[in-house]
């Protein structure tokens, strides 16, 4: 199986490269979400998925920009349309939103561990950081799906033919 930037865009064993990645990208993305934002704020969630969530939205972090990528990719084969702009610019903002995921992941996965000895040596910060934290990862989270799924949403009315 070949993956190679062809004449005509991104593509693997024949196939655009787009339609296959964005497949992985919207069930990764959401779920890895919803673990982010689980381990955040539950913390028997927390114990089971390990350091999961990171991985994961280090992962999501990485396979946003290779996916939207490959859709500009195919977009300049198949021609830009106000609908194509509209799933692009879309796409384009799912980047921040899983780089902050993953940043959320890592400072709720860096609290966890860090927990027990701010809350002896500063009670204050670690108050803070009990809130903020997962505030910020919810919040993470919850702009990461919305996004992810209007992003989907624009994308699969191209597709089908419901613009």
């Amino acid at each position: 199986m070949d993956i190679f930037l062809a004449d005509d865009g991104f593509r693997i064993a024949g196939l655009p490269l787009h339609p296959l990645l964005v497949h992985a990208t919207v069930v990764l993305t959401p779920l890895t979400a919803l673990a982010v934002a689980l381990a955040a704020v539950w913390s028997a969630a927390r114990r089971r998925l390990g350091w999961a969530p990171p991985v994961a939205a280090a992962v999501v972090a990485g396979l946003v920009p290779i996916t939207v990528l490959a859709g500009q990719n195919l977009a300049s084969i198949v021609g830009y349309s106000p609908a194509i702009l509209q799933h692009e610019a879309l796409g384009l903002m799912l980047s921040p939103w899983t780089i902050a995921l993953l940043i959320t992941a890592i400072a709720a996965a860096w609290w966890d561990r860090m927990r027990p000895r701010l809350r002896r040596e500063h009670p204050t910060t670690a108050r803070i950081l009990g809130l903020l934290v997962p505030t910020a990862a919810v919040v993470a989270a919850a702009g990461t799906i919305v996004v992810t799924v209007l992003t989907g949403d624009a994308g699969a009315r191209i597709v089908w033919g419901w613009v």
